[in-house]
């Protein structure tokens, strides 16, 4: 058994696995109530060879090799040769890594059932403004078609978010889109959770029409306060109990996750489309002390790039939806090239079930304006933001998001250069394993809800 101060030193994971006994040792915000069960599907070495590389990390290899050992990247490069891996000619097609959907609500916006009754969607928990206690994952529903075609269309890793109707939305999940019964084993191993927070119209509108919080924007920077300076001293009196003085706390399931995004080991993507509001949430974050991954929407990020590259933090974005409400009327196809030239995170994101079938196109149409407008955005720096770029945003820059030996081998063999309308993806690997292959009926993931109801050859 770990003491306390060790346990909490080497971080969130490493404390989900000790013993019952040791569990008063562990703030109760580092506990994981839904562990993953996750496993690989059956996978075998494989070399792909003779294909056009965009490694992630802004590479681009003509004629590459990527080899894929133990459910890992084992090597890259030209010419490689295994003689015990499966071996898969991708001459005149292209791979990349698999892309990461940062912004998702597949599982909770179930299509066609939520399409048919809005009152079946579990996006948003409306009972409180704060929505801190609540986890998106307890309401995953594996079945819904739409990981299946994130996963058809080169989607290898996904991150569920609540909705923004609360100012605090709740904490997120990450998945892989891959067939399962069960959310446990679709989640990806030792992944950090995200919380979600929303800002300007959505939550003020909400609590207006409900009238039950804030229902201006200053009234939600004062909720946000009072909430944090709340989980401020929850978080002081389990240190204090864990050092051994004092006696424990009650446990608080709203505290525990703003409790962890003040410990750091919950990253906040807030949900903000104003450049002066973004301008705004970065100063309360340095004051409060937590720390903000991402601004998911971000419509104005373009007004504020060199202000977002400064503070190190990602903008999420579309290629052209906009003027849908007021907050929104300012939009620029530009935006995420902008955000990148300032040198910036730029990343696509889709916060819609069908959107998510169409990343790559969602990147292409963002990098067709850059270069409209004189910037040099070729392939292999685009591609980053549908990996690389998500990834450290998500905190797991180490194991997804490029190609490089020692990371998971989540890949895409496309058909041709990935960002054209006319591209298919051909086969996905996660982990190593084939996860979708589009030349074999069995490796073409159907759900429940689809049985009956579409022909087997459906993508």
């Amino acid at each position: 058994m770990r003491p306390a101060p060790l346990c909490l030193m080497i971080g969130l994971m490493t404390c989900l696995s000790v013993p019952r006994q040791a569990a008063a040792a562990i703030p109760p915000w580092l506990r994981d109530l839904f562990p993953s069960t996750y496993r690989p599907l059956p996978r075998e070495d494989t070399l792909i060879v003779h294909a056009t590389i965009l490694d992630g990390a802004g590479h681009r290899i003509e004629d590459g090799s990527l080899l894929m050992r133990d459910g890992r990247i084992a090597a890259i490069g030209p010419h490689l040769t295994d003689a015990k891996a499966h071996v898969i000619d991708a001459r005149g097609r292209w791979v990349t890594p698999g892309l990461i959907d940062i912004h998702s609500h597949d599982g909770t916006y179930v299509v066609p059932i939520t399409a048919i009754d809005e009152e079946t969607s579990d996006v948003s928990e409306l009972s409180d403004p704060n929505a801190a206690d609540s986890w998106i994952e307890t309401a995953i529903n594996p079945q819904d078609p739409a990981f299946a075609r994130a996963l058809a269309h080169g989607v290898t890793t996904l991150q569920v978010l609540p909705g923004s109707s609360p100012i605090f939305g709740g904490r997120s999940v990450v998945l892989h889109p891959i067939p399962a019964t069960t959310m446990q084993a679709m989640k990806m191993p030792d992944a950090p959770w995200g919380m979600k927070m929303a800002c300007g119209e959505n939550p003020r509108s909400e609590d207006a029409e409900k009238g039950r919080g804030p229902t201006s924007r200053e009234g939600e920077i004062a909720f946000i306060r009072a909430a944090f300076a709340k989980a401020g001293r929850y978080r002081q009196d389990w240190k204090r109990y864990l050092a051994g003085q004092g006696t424990q706390p009650d446990d608080d399931a709203r505290l525990d996750t703003l409790a962890a995004a003040l410990d750091g080991m919950i990253a906040v993507h807030m949900h903000c489309y104003r450049a002066d509001e973004m301008a705004v949430m970065l100063d309360l974050s340095r004051a409060l002390g937590f720390r903000i991954a991402a601004f998911h929407h971000a419509v104005e990020g373009y007004k504020i790039a060199p202000l977002l590259a400064r503070a190190h933090v990602c903008a999420a974005v579309w290629s052209d939806w906009w003027g849908y409400k007021m907050e929104a009327l300012d939009g620029i196809r530009e935006n995420a090239a902008f955000i990148d030239a300032a040198g910036g995170c730029a990343m696509m994101h889709s916060d819609s079930p069908f959107l998510g079938q169409w990343l790559n196109i969602e990147a292409g149409k963002a990098a067709a304006a850059g270069r409209r407008a004189g910037l040099d955005l070729p392939p292999e720096h685009v591609i980053g933001w549908l990996t690389a770029n998500p990834a450290r945003a998500l905190g797991l820059d180490r194991r997804i998001g490029s190609l490089e030996p020692g990371k998971d081998a989540d890949a895409v063999i496309w058909s041709m250069q990935p960002f054209s309308v006319y591209a298919h993806a051909d086969m996905v690997f996660v982990d190593g394993a084939v996860a979708f292959d589009r030349t074999d009926p069995h490796r073409r993931p159907r759900t429940d809800f689809e049985l009956g109801r579409t022909p087997p050859e459906a993508p």
